[in-house]
């Protein structure tokens, strides 16, 4: 697991850089993969929403501008993170550990976590805070990164491992940000076993949704 040192340090430095990079590493999927996380978080009408992990606030912007009808926070533990969010226009944000949200029990209908919960020091004490502040019936959202399987695993963990930090450390200033990516998304529950991670912190309907062959994930279930 990430130690929360580093990954604040690391996101600190690249904050005013980390829009850039995301849609120059992925191609721009990112943004097609954000698109398709609110179309289903649409489907829910939720009243509000919890987007924790925000950093920049790539997705709870995607869903303020789109669904004006929702009350969008957006939490993060890194400060020059949410700077960013906010200038982007982010109305609401909160400095804030996931693992222990300054925020009382169930009461958002929906929260989310794009790229965020892989980051963070213990998966499922993360997944049972998340479950706490949800209200009965509430949806959570996990997209991340996940692997690829196949032909292709070989050439994209090759891509992950060397191609990508240099490019990402050329275009952020900062070499060392991006060097445990590869390790981290190797090291991610994926599919079934993210599924039954869910199950075990109080969830239930996990469902996986592959992305681009794999290179990415839309997890969704309801607290139960």
């Amino acid at each position: 697991m990430p130690d929360p040192s580093f990954v604040h340090a690391a996101f600190s430095s690249i904050a005013s850089r980390y829009v850039t990079a995301n849609h120059v590493l992925s191609l721009g999927m990112d943004i097609l993969w954000r698109e398709r996380a609110l179309k289903i978080i649409a489907e829910w009408k939720p009243r509000n929403l919890l987007d924790i992990a925000t950093g920049t606030g790539d997705l709870a912007l995607t869903v303020q501008r789109a669904l004006p009808e929702v009350e969008v926070l957006g939490t993060d533990f890194c400060r020059p993170m949410l700077d960013v969010a906010v200038q982007r226009g982010l109305v609401n944000v909160l400095e804030a550990d996931a693992m222990n949200l300054p925020l009382p029990d169930a009461a958002f209908d929906a929260a989310t976590v794009a790229f965020g919960l892989r980051n963070m020091a213990d998966y499922e004490k993360a997944l049972c805070e998340f479950r706490r502040v949800l209200r009965p019936q509430g949806h959570l959202m996990v997209l991340d990164f996940s692997m690829v399987e196949g032909p292709f695993a070989a050439p994209y963990r090759f891509y992950l491992h060397n191609v990508l930090p240099r490019i990402a450390g050329w275009l952020t200033g900062n070499s060392g940000a991006y060097d445990y990516l590869g390790e981290s998304i190797e090291a991610f529950p994926r599919g079934a076993a993210f599924c039954e991670l869910l199950s075990r912190c109080g969830y239930k309907g996990a469902k996986a949704l592959s992305l681009m062959g794999g290179i990415a994930t839309i997890y969704t279930a309801e607290k139960s």
